[in-house]
């Protein structure tokens, strides 16, 4: 089994489901709950749950909601390396779910802005081969841009294989396509989703955006929601498609393109058909939203 090592944010989801339409610069009844979440965490969490061996690279906060974050990836058995920052906290994501199903996400980074170069782990990028996952966050995130460039360069020079998400459509938007095609430069796959495909090559039609996509990446996926998924690579003339699962009720949307990639890597990294890969990441998709939260039950 292949080793992932995941760098990525880790935060604290204040999820707060509204149970009528907002009234705005009023009061609208919510039910408000707090769950550990960051995409890069998500999926480290998920990857674990699920029997992979993996290791997360992030930084948290010296206050109590960082120690609470900490201790749940040990609990999922995730190698959780968090440096604590002593100034800055741990970060925090208010989601705004309105009464029907829409999702709105205010981010306050925190200390996973600071992760720096000197904060990332010489062992888990030696002795060759091993996987690494970027999430898109870091490279987005000024502050720690130089350390997922840094991870990305430990990587390719340990052999490693590398896998980069998109992370969301507006950070990226206002970061550019061009800039983000730079740094990840190398990497063997990219995980995007429709909005995110369309910002980086400007299609609206996903299976288009990937096949431009594979100039720069030999592998893309794109993640369709309801439409389940797309694999398309630069030495095949048509994309692989998978059907989402059916689902009986959707509790909460948070995190499913988290768990559609901690579902999708194992079997990708095991060399499985592509369709095998898309529909295991469409079932860990379809457990995800069927919690409450980002992240698999304790």
């Amino acid at each position: 089994m292949t080793r992932v090592v995941v760098v990525g944010d880790l935060m604290t989801d204040a999820v707060a489901r509204a149970k009528f339409p907002l009234a705005r610069a009023s009061d609208t009844p919510a039910v408000v709950t707090m769950h550990g979440g960051g995409s890069g965490a998500n999926i480290a969490s998920w990857l674990a749950v699920e029997g992979s061996e993996v290791a997360f690279i992030g930084r948290r906060g010296a206050d109590i909601t960082g120690r609470n974050r900490d201790m749940e990836l040990m609990g999922y058995g995730v190698d959780a390396r968090l440096v604590m920052d002593p100034e800055r906290p741990t970060g925090t994501c208010v989601v705004l779910v309105t009464h029907k199903g829409e999702r709105t996400m205010l981010s306050d980074p925190g200390a996973n802005a600071a992760l720096s170069p000197e904060d990332l782990p010489r062992d888990l990028f030696g002795g060759g081969g091993g996987h690494l996952h970027m999430s898109g966050y870091t490279l987005i995130n000024e502050g720690s841009r130089d350390a997922g460039l840094a991870a990305l360069d430990m990587a390719r020079r340990a052999g490693m294989s590398i896998s980069v998400d998109c992370a969301s459509s507006a950070p990226l938007e206002r970061t550019g396509a061009e800039p983000f095609l730079e740094w990840t430069d190398g990497a063997k796959l990219l995980f995007a989703n429709a909005d995110q495909a369309k910002v980086l090559t400007g299609r609206d039609d996903a299976a288009a955006a990937a096949k431009v996509l594979t100039a720069w990446f030999p592998q893309v996926v794109i993640k369709l929601n309801a439409e389940g998924s797309l694999w398309y690579s630069n030495n095949r003339p048509d994309p692989v498609r998978a059907p989402a699962e059916v689902v009986d009720r959707i509790v909460d949307g948070t995190g499913a393109g988290d768990a559609f990639t901690a579902g999708f890597l194992p079997v990708w990294l095991d060399g499985k058909p592509a369709a095998e890969a898309l529909a295991a990441g469409n079932a860990l998709a379809a457990k995800c939203i069927s919690n409450l939260g980002a992240r698999p039950r304790l």
